[in-house]
């Protein structure tokens, strides 16, 4: 996958291209099939397959100092494009001078004398431009390109696939229903940092990462899986663990930050990133009365998270 951070860049060989428009937080199914309808397109033509998206996200543009909300930050959105197989990832920087441009001014600067695309697939209700002006009715009459419009994607229950819903989910403690309309676990990826290094002391050592811009999932422990680096790029090896995301009411209250325990696993994981998968809540964060109370509830949520997770290997 070729990364492309200015429309102004565009290679030779990449114009032409079928391109899938949106900012896809989340990548969820909703957007697997818009993307997925670029990639047959493409295939079709012959020509390249792209995804185009924004960063920032143009609400944290807009409202910068409102609650993190991303499902995946750009590092993290990154790997799961480029898992869709697209050729090229144009990365538009969301800044003043891009939110000035109106609908038809973004069309006619980045879609066509930028990027000199062939189609352009966008869900149903996508808008762009200066106070959203711009929307696909407005792409439609561009004969310059084609434009194809998605229609919203929907579960066997009827609950459409959105980027709110999982949000709420994840708020709620309910990994699993969120991993149903991402159509993969929800994760958290970061580097890990030192911490105060308390769980050696009584046998939990734990790779501890900062959220940063993520959505803060509801607080407690989880069962989890993590993709730790390998040294090759884009892989990584997964390996079963317990986590803990809150706030730690019983140590100190005022921190925040995301503890993993990996199972069976030794090696020292400073200063590398690692891919944190919510598997399924195991219970609220609580404050015990000592750290023995609390020592003894981590082993029980440790042997909790690897019968769910064995349970989950076996393909129950």
């Amino acid at each position: 996958m070729q990364l492309l951070r200015h429309h102004d860049d565009c290679p030779p060989q990449s114009r032409g291209a079928v391109a899938a428009l949106g900012n896809f937080d989340g990548v969820h199914r909703g957007h697997q099939a818009v993307i997925g309808q670029a990639a047959r397109l493409a295939a079709d033509r012959s020509v390249p397959f792209s995804v185009i998206t924004f960063e920032p996200h143009p609400r944290e543009f807009f409202q910068p100092d409102a609650d993190s909300f991303r499902l995946t930050p750009f590092r993290n959105k990154s790997h799961h494009l480029e898992a869709l197989g697209i050729d090229l990832l144009v990365c538009l920087s969301f800044d003043k001078a891009l939110s000035s441009l109106t609908g038809q001014e973004f069309i006619d600067q980045i879609l066509v004398g930028g990027l000199g695309l062939s189609a352009v697939i966008v869900g149903y209700d996508f808008r762009f431009g200066k106070g959203r002006d711009g929307d696909v009715d407005l792409l439609k009459a561009d004969s310059r390109f084609e434009t194809i419009v998605v229609d919203p994607e929907a579960a066997g229950d009827g609950t459409v696939y959105s980027s709110t819903k999982i949000r709420e989910f994840l708020e709620t403690g309910q990994p699993g229903h969120a991993a149903a309309l991402l159509g993969r676990p929800f994760e958290i990826e970061g580097e890990v940092i030192h911490g105060d290094q308390r769980g050696r002391t009584i046998g939990f050592p734990t790779a501890n990462l900062k959220i940063g811009d993520y959505i803060r999932p509801a607080y407690g422990v989880y069962a989890v899986r993590a993709g730790v680096e390998t040294g090759r790029p884009g892989e990584a090896m997964w390996i079963d663990g317990v986590a803990n995301l809150g706030k730690r009411p019983t140590v100190d209250g005022l921190k925040e930050l995301f503890e993993i325990h990996l199972f069976d696993f030794e090696r020292d994981l400073y200063g590398t990133h690692l891919r944190v998968a919510l598997i399924e809540f195991i219970r609220p964060e609580q404050k015990f009365d000592s750290f023995d109370a609390l020592k003894a509830q981590i082993e029980l949520d440790g042997r909790k998270a690897r019968l769910i997770l064995d349970t989950r290997a076996a393909g129950a």
